[in-house]
C-alpha cells in the first residue's frame, strides 16, 4: 500500500472521500439550485449552438441507388467536401421516403485523408482510407468500422422540402478545424 501525503483532499494522487463527496456535492448543488434562483427563474440557461449556413445541395429525384454526389459543406474549402448517397437502405439520419439519403463529411477523422471518392456499395461503407484504412458504416451514423480512427465521420443534417436537399448542420467535427464553420487555412 501507498502512502500519501495531504495535500488539498489528494493523497499521493488519489482523492479523499471527504474531497470527492464535497465536489461532487458542489457539482450536483450548482446544476439542481442554479435555475431557481432570484434571476434564473423562468429562464433556460443557453447552450452555445452553432448557426450553420441552410444550402441547397440536390434533389431527391435526381439521386441514383448507391451513385454518391459531391458537394462543399458549410464552406467551399477542400476540408469542407462532402458526399450525399441514397443507400437503398433505411440509415440513421436518412431522409426521403425510405429515410436512405445520408450525407457525410469526406475526411477520414483519424489523419483528414480525402476519401469522397472511396464509397463502397455493398457495404454502404466509406473507405478505407488511404492513410491507414479506416471504414466508416454510413447506415450508423458514420461509426468506425475498422482503422485507426476513433470518431465517427461527421454527419451532414438533411432537410427535404418538396424534392429539394438542403444542408442544415453538422453532427461531429470537420478533420483539422476547432470550429465547423471556420475555414481552416
Amino acid at each position: 500500500m501507498a502512502t500519501c501525503k495531504n495535500d488539498g483532499g489528494f493523497q499521493g494522487g488519489c482523492m479523499t472521500r471527504r474531497a470527492f463527496l464535497f465536489r461532487g456535492g458542489a457539482a450536483a448543488v450548482s446544476t439542481v439550485v442554479l435555475p431557481i434562483l432570484p434571476g434564473f427563474a423562468g429562464k433556460a440557461l443557453a447552450a452555445q449552438v452553432a448557426r450553420y449556413p441552410r444550402m441547397k445541395i440536390g434533389r431527391l429525384s435526381a439521386l441514383v441507388t448507391d451513385k454518391p454526389v459531391v458537394f462543399s459543406y458549410p464552406d467551399k474549402s477542400p476540408s469542407a467536401q462532402s458526399i450525399l448517397v441514397k443507400l437503398g437502405v433505411p440509415a440513421g439520419g436518412g431522409i426521403g421516403p425510405a429515410e436512405d439519403v445520408v450525407a457525410f463529411n469526406g475526411q477520414c477523422t483519424h489523419m483528414g485523408a480525402p476519401m469522397s471518392g472511396n464509397y463502397q456499395p455493398e457495404h454502404k461503407a466509406l473507405g478505407a482510407c488511404a492513410f491507414h484504412q479506416t471504414s466508416f458504416d454510413l447506415r450508423r451514423h458514420g461509426i468506425v468500422i475498422a482503422g485507426h480512427a476513433t470518431e465517427s465521420l461527421p454527419q451532414v443534417l438533411l432537410e427535404l422540402k418538396g424534392d429539394d436537399i438542403y444542408a442544415v448542420g453538422l453532427l461531429g467535427l470537420i478533420y483539422g478545424r476547432h470550429d465547423n464553420l471556420a475555414a481552416k487555412a
